[in-house]
């Protein structure tokens, strides 16, 4: 990845034991030794990437016998590949009651969603095969894990040589970024229209991971990191979260793999490459909900991007990504209670009446920062002779600013928004978020705000198959019949901050951003959706 750039629904996704069938040795070529199964990177070398029927048939060979590991399915790729997921605690079962009723701290961690950035996967099922062979055992008697290695199945089988030629292996080709609808799947946590999006969403809202980690490699700057990372960078995030984040957690896992391994990790970033970027400095990746970490964030969860840099060798980045998701698990362990705290804090705290932002931009850290750049040098893929790049071991420290995202606009935060019944599709989508929301009963007058629209403008270029909407104005006063059947979306609610960024008229990532509202704007001089401060007896 390069930086800078439902409740109702649930039993239909309900999650159901592993029940494929692997392939046979010819679409399998890892062999079975005495410590377990060998990945295909391992029996191939590491010239190689497992595909998904390796990963499957990985995944019940190191399960079989280890009565810590149970596998499910979460959901299904756009070409109905079901997504494997691996419960791996002191637990009887995978269902999310027995999870849920363990008591313990829940991590989710996930590999592949983008398809040719593969270390995330591989690493996953070498952590896979390790704990079943004993290792790591404590980690069990506080936490139960969620392991997704192949989140972005579909794009994971169109192995290409020639995709993203210049990260350093795996030779025999890697898979594309986008899933099969051409989607990319890391943008698509507000609108989701993939099956993939829907299909974490649910398990977000079953499971409610206290934590989540999202595995990628960053082909960007050339920089003397071995990995970099990123806490949730949207601004309206819960302090709580991104201060244990920045402060606690993510130093001290730093600290660590410097003791233990000698590797430099470092904040996630870029020098300038956009025009908007004028000034030499390390720029954070992106605020909007759209992305995996940000979205989580905005639900009140301990949220990590992992970066992996693109041109380390395959078996360096395999190594270094397992390394970092155990030394994280490994301060989880530690400190277990204050995760629950925080989360359990954000949670409790109800933003109604705050000032809440609703667009962002980079904004200068009082702090500077010392940056590691770094230099590659050119090999040739042997294969296709394209050029690749590795690593080299230079450091070059520069002083530079650090870029991270302020508002640049605010709102603030209703008690309740009311959402007309004929709008469906944002409905609809509200409740996959797992938002509450409750349908009026009668038709009555109300103390309400609506929002004259100032300016209505889309982008002429299409960008994941929509023209992103901008909406101005500004709310107003008014005293409105509301009918019966009007759904009430309550901000004093967990997921308060995420209903405030999708339902905002003027947010910069929300559900009429992505079109959602097309069919009621149109020429329209208000906002279809309402919103009020008035103390009604709303639903908890």
């Amino acid at each position: 990845m390069r930086g800078h750039r439902f409740l109702s629904r649930l039993a239909a996704l309900s999650l159901v034991p592993l029940s494929l069938t692997h392939a046979g040795p010819s679409a399998m070529p890892a062999q079975l030794k005495a410590g377990g199964s060998e990945t295909r990177p391992e029996s191939s070398g590491f010239t190689e990437t497992s595909r998904y029927d390796d990963v499957v048939g990985f995944m019940r060979s190191v399960a079989t016998g280890s009565p810590r590991i149970h596998l499910t399915t979460f959901g299904y790729s756009f070409e109905g590949r079901a997504l494997p997921l691996a419960i791996v605690g002191n637990v009887k079962d995978a269902s999310p009651e027995s999870i849920m009723a363990s008591g313990k701290t829940r991590i989710y961690i996930q590999g592949n969603i983008h398809a040719g950035e593969v270390e995330g996967k591989e690493a996953l099922l070498e952590l896979l095969r390790s704990i079943a062979a004993g290792d790591h055992a404590s980690w069990l008697d506080s936490m139960v894990l969620l392991v997704a290695p192949i989140y972005n199945a579909d794009g994971n089988e169109r192995v290409i040589l020639t995709n993203r030629p210049s990260q350093n292996g795996p030779v025999g080709g890697m898979g594309q970024r986008a899933n099969a609808q051409n989607l990319d799947l890391n943008r698509d946590h507000v609108k989701l229209e993939s099956p993939e999006a829907r299909s974490f969403v649910a398990l977000l809202n079953r499971y409610d991971p206290h934590m989540t980690i999202d595995l990628h490699t960053t082909d960007g700057t050339y920089h003397a990191y071995h990995l970099t990372y990123e806490p949730p960078q949207h601004p309206g995030t819960a302090p709580v979260v991104t201060h244990y984040l920045n402060e606690q957690l993510l130093p001290a896992v730093t600290r660590e793999i410097k003791r233990q391994d000698g590797w430099d990790f470092f904040f996630y970033g870029n020098l300038p490459w956009r025009a908007s970027e004028d000034v030499r400095g390390w720029y954070a990746s992106d605020h909007l909900p759209r992305y995996n970490h940000n979205y989580v964030g905005l639900r009140n969860r301990l949220a990590i991007l992992s970066e992996a840099y693109a041109y380390l060798t395959l078996e360096s980045r395999i190594r270094v990504t397992r390394r970092f998701v155990e030394e994280i698990l490994n301060f989880v362990q530690a400190h277990c209670d204050e995760i629950r705290r925080v989360t359990g804090e954000a949670d409790s705290h109800s933003v109604v009446g705050e000032q809440l932002p609703v667009r962002a931009g980079y904004t200068k850290s009082p702090r500077s920062a010392e940056i590691l750049l770094g230099e590659v040098t050119q090999e040739r893929n042997p294969f296709t002779g394209a050029t690749m790049l590795r690593r080299l071991d230079v450091k070059k420290p520069e002083v530079m600013p650090f870029f991270v995202f302020e508002p640049t606009e605010t709102e603030r935060a209703p008690r309740a928004y009311l959402i007309p019944s004929g709008l469906a599709r944002v409905i609809e989508r509200l409740e996959a978020h797992g938002i509450r929301s409750v349908r009026l009963g009668k038709t009555s007058v109300m103390k309400v705000e609506r929002f004259r629209i100032t300016s209505s403008t889309t982008e002429s270029h299409p960008y994941q198959g929509h023209n992103e909407r901008t909406l101005t104005g500004a709310w107003q006063a008014a005293e409105l019949e509301i009918a019966a059947g009007t759904v009430m979306v309550p901000v004093d609610q967990p997921l308060g901050r995420l209903a405030f960024m999708l339902l905002e008229p003027r947010s910069d990532d929300s559900l009429a951003t992505w079109n959602l509202l097309d069919d009621a704007l149109g020429k329209a001089e208000q906002y279809p959706i309402l919103r009020t401060s008035s103390d009604l007896p709303l639903p908890r």
